[in-house]
């Protein structure tokens, strides 16, 4: 089992990027306790989401938000909402948090 982080390196309502073992980006994002994770892709021209360093949500850090064109996603579930993938989702990575506050790939 890989670990990516701790659940310590992700601040609530923020979100943080990290390279998996295959060379993929993910990012992992916290919401009221819960963590979320997705490939750093865009549905739409499948480039990375993020404009600057670890800037993957909106300015009111309620959506992720596309640095490209604007889309915003759900942080639960990864639809997209608004803009010109809007019914498309953003691609789950499956993770498990352990109680030793590690989140791992799940396999």
């Amino acid at each position: 089992m890989f670990k990516v982080c701790s659940t310590d390196d992700i601040p609530e309502r923020e979100a943080r990027a990290f390279e998996i073992p295959n060379g993929e980006i993910i990012f992992i994002t916290q919401r009221d306790g819960h963590f979320f994770a997705y490939q750093n892709i865009c549905p739409h021209l499948q480039v990375e989401l993020e404009f600057l360093e670890n800037q993957f949500l909106d300015r009111d850090q309620e959506y992720i938000e596309c640095s490209t064109h604007g889309a915003l996603f759900i942080v639960e579930t990864g639809e997209c909402i608004s803009g010109p993938c809007q019914g498309q989702s953003l691609e789950k990575v499956h993770i498990n948090v352990h109680s030793d506050g590690g989140i791992y790939l799940v396999d």
